[in-house]
């Protein structure tokens, strides 16, 4: 599987918690438990979250192991963890088991300091199912339009959105600017190669080095984007805000996240 913008997609998952995880890090975080769903994404997630964790000097107090899709019930996990008492609770989740994590977190006391997940905070139901208990919550994301990213094609990520919403009538996601962003990428190519012929076009791609809405792109050996980071955002008074890398973030990330009885 590879990203639009020439990433290797199972690279990309191991690298999802990669800017929020050396945030907390630096913020004083220095455990971590993890939790995944029983399928191909959730499990990339989780063997990347060990990883990065590791790598950050977050000790991994514990792993919930797989829990299948469609979970209604996640006490056992919860509980388990909550018992550890880590500054951190990182799950590889989709939109229901995330929901279901929070609500289950409240009904427990279980106060992590953050509380990662992969899929549901930048979903705007997140909130909307969740109410004032979605606050802290934080996800990975590939890119927003609130990033401050900009080049000479399409203006700023913000100048992007605004073009595309007024074209197609909604907001795009990730995955749009993403694609936006690949053809770009082609385009400049060809423009460099002044050719068509494949050789050249690859060598042109290999070769590049620019900015744009989307972020910078520039590939290594491999064909990955590596002048990208993944960024993070974290849901506060109600809405998501970016809060990782610092150097495009709109907020501060907020750590420690305050106890339920606090709120």
């Amino acid at each position: 599987m590879r990203h639009p913008c020439g990433v290797t997609g199972m690279t990309r998952l191991a690298a999802l918690f990669l800017a929020v995880l050396a945030a907390l890090a630096d913020l004083g975080a220095k455990s971590v438990v993890i939790a995944g769903a029983d399928e191909i994404f959730p499990t990339s997630v989780v063997e990347g979250a060990r990883r990065w964790a590791e790598e950050y000097g977050l000790e991994v107090l514990g792993e919930a192991g797989t829990y299948p899709r469609g979970v209604t019930d996640l006490t056992h996990v919860m509980q388990a963890f909550k018992d550890l008492n880590p500054d951190v609770f990182l799950g590889g989740t989709y939109y229901e088991d995330a929901v279901l994590f929070v609500r289950t977190a409240k009904e427990l006391d279980f106060n992590p300091k953050a509380m990662l997940l992969t899929v549901g905070p930048n979903n705007p139901s997140f909130v909307d199912d969740l109410g004032e208990d979605a606050n802290y919550v934080m996800s990975p994301t590939q890119w927003e339009s609130s990033m401050t990213y900009e080049g000479d094609y399409f203006g700023s990520a913000s100048d992007y959105a605004g073009r595309y919403e007024a074209e197609w009538g909604s907001a795009p996601a990730y995955q749009a600017a993403s694609a936006t962003a690949a053809a770009l990428a082609l385009h400049l190519a060809i423009e460099s190669a002044g050719s068509l012929d494949t050789d050249a076009v690859r060598t042109a791609l290999r070769d590049l080095d620019v900015d744009t809405f989307y972020g910078p792109i520039n590939f290594d050996e491999t064909g990955k984007n590596v002048a990208k980071p993944m960024g993070a955002i974290q849901i506060q008074d109600g809405g998501a805000r970016l809060v990782a890398p610092a150097d495009v973030s709109v907020a501060d990330l907020i750590y420690p996240a305050p106890s339920w009885q606090d709120r």
